[in-house]
């Protein structure tokens, strides 16, 4: 049988855009030809980058102010991309560290100048968003995580700055409505809600750019890759083309409103068993818990050999919390059923009984 599939990234993928995906690599497009053995020049592949830069801009309601890209590296390169392209030399950025990416993020763009640390939740395991600080014009940038997949703590609201707004949205992208006009600068590692592994999404607006004051190396430049159409070099086809059959996935079930309602459905479901089952607790501030990823707890360690026989023998996967956490910690992307949210919750309540 199918898994049910909780893995924090990489992820599920909902079932038709795997058909697609594994159709194209056997023959892309009616060619006679693998997707993964064609040139990226070709025509029809070329058909398939624009057709995803234009859905994800359409989905996230961006114009043509913004450029969207699909680029190598992951979320990680964005950490000194980001400073290498927007922090002037002499400058400030601003970061707020709410977790294990976060902190990795503000100590890249370290290299890169003075960085002040606006905001933190080290404090207490990173189980809290920070708030209540001030984010002051003089930053060249400010650079925030909307959602900490390790801790399950997300961002229900983002901050109104008096400059330039970045966020790594790579565990929740494309699950919610956001007014993405919002931020001069978005990206995302695909894994997560997107794709496979392999492309980052980044969406830029235009105008920030060329202001470093610095030389950047060729693949370091945003200007480059948008210069090349997201093919400046070699791009990483199977996860790009997976990705647009996932952008066309979620158009096709309603775009991000209905993402929205799918996943909160899912959170609420799960979060409510959590709060309710006396065998369990959450880790993360109610107020700040990610319609992404829950993590919880067992307050006796001693069922949980118990209670991961039970998953398992449900079909459960990927539900192991990160090692700086602990526990347990349910991923529950676009893709995720809510049956499959009913099954967790279901070998939950069947611990509880047998105890």
């Amino acid at each position: 049988m199918k898994k049910h599939n909780f893995s924090a990234g990489p992820c599920i993928l909902a079932p038709e855009v795997l058909q697609g995906a594994a159709n194209a690599v056997e023959n892309f497009a009616g060619m006679d030809l693998s997707l993964i053995e064609i040139s990226h020049r070709d025509k029809k592949f070329v058909a398939v980058m624009d057709e995803a830069i234009a859905l994800s801009k359409e989905l996230m309601g961006l114009g043509a102010d913004y450029e969207v890209l699909f680029l190598q590296g992951g979320a990680s390169m964005q950490f000194c991309m980001v400073p290498y392209n927007l922090l002037k030399v002499g400058g400030k950025a601003g970061y707020t560290v709410t977790g294990t990416w976060a902190k990795k993020a503000a100590e890249e763009a370290k290299l890169f100048g003075d960085v002040a640390i606006l905001g933190s939740s080290a404090d207490k395991n990173f189980s809290y968003i920070p708030k209540g600080y001030t984010v002051g014009e003089e930053l060249d940038y400010f650079h925030c995580t909307s959602n900490n997949t390790i801790f399950g703590t997300q961002m229900k609201d983002f901050p109104t700055t008096g400059t330039r707004l970045v966020c790594d949205m790579s565990s929740d992208i494309f699950s919610r409505q956001l007014d993405f006009t919002k931020f001069d600068l978005i990206y995302a590692g695909a894994q997560k809600n997107l794709g496979p592994a392999g492309a980052t999404l980044v969406a830029v607006k235009k105008d920030i750019l060329g202001q470093s004051g610095r030389p950047i190396p060729s693949m370091l430049d945003y200007q480059t890759h948008i210069d090349g159409e997201s093919m400046f070099n070699t791009p990483p086809v199977f996860s790009v083309y997976t990705s647009l059959l996932t952008l066309r996935w979620m158009k096709d079930q309603g775009g991000l409103a209905a993402m929205e309602r799918h996943n909160a459905e899912k959170a609420a479901l799960l979060y409510a068993e959590i709060d309710r089952n006396s065998l369990f607790y959450g880790t993360a501030s109610k107020e700040d818990r990610s319609d992404m990823n829950a993590c919880f707890l067992l307050h006796d360690e001693a069922h949980s050999e118990q209670f991961n026989t039970l998953w398992k023998e449900a079909g459960i996967v990927g539900i192991a919390g990160h090692r700086s956490v602990g526990g347990y910690r349910a991923s529950m992307y676009n893709a995720l059923p809510l049956e499959s949210v009913q099954v967790l919750v279901d070998v939950m309540q069947h611990l509880e009984k047998t105890i």
